[in-house]
């Protein structure tokens, strides 16, 4: 089995925006990618980016069965029904990856920590991204 760990990110919420991601056969990491995908994002919006471009990756190796890992709670409530999508742009990529899922035998969304070792691997991705287009964060103390 494939599995995708997709994870998306803005700094200002909306601002600058971008996506990581992994896939991989159990733990080896077949593909890592990352991608600067705009200077105005929500963090929900780079969240659904993520899965859309890791189901666009896993679906290059597999057409069978892929579990997707997010941390994103809401995306992944909204792809099971939990919740609706009530924003029009999320509505738009929903159907996107909707669409994506329709290349496997079988998907499974699932919710992860961010302290998941493949998952900081994925925000790893993302921030590098970031910090090549705007420059390193600044924490507070």
């Amino acid at each position: 089995m494939i599995y995708t760990n997709s994870d998306g990110g803005a700094r200002g919420n909306p601002g600058p925006g971008a996506i990581g991601i992994i896939v991989r056969d159990n733990e080896k990491i077949l593909i890592r990618h990352s991608q600067f995908i705009g200077r105005n994002v929500t963090n929900n919006t780079a969240e659904y980016e993520s899965l859309i471009r890791a189901l666009e990756l896993a679906s290059k190796i597999t057409t069978k069965e892929v579990t997707c890992i997010l941390d994103s709670e809401l995306v992944v409530k909204q792809l099971l029904g939990e919740y609706k999508v009530k924003n029009p742009r999320l509505l738009e990529l929903f159907l996107k990856v909707q669409k994506l899922q329709d290349k496997f035998q079988k998907i499974i969304y699932k919710h992860i920590s961010r302290e998941d070792p493949y998952q900081v691997i994925a925000d790893e991705l993302l921030n590098q991204e970031l910090d090549k287009e705007v420059g390193p964060r600044r924490y507070r103390k």
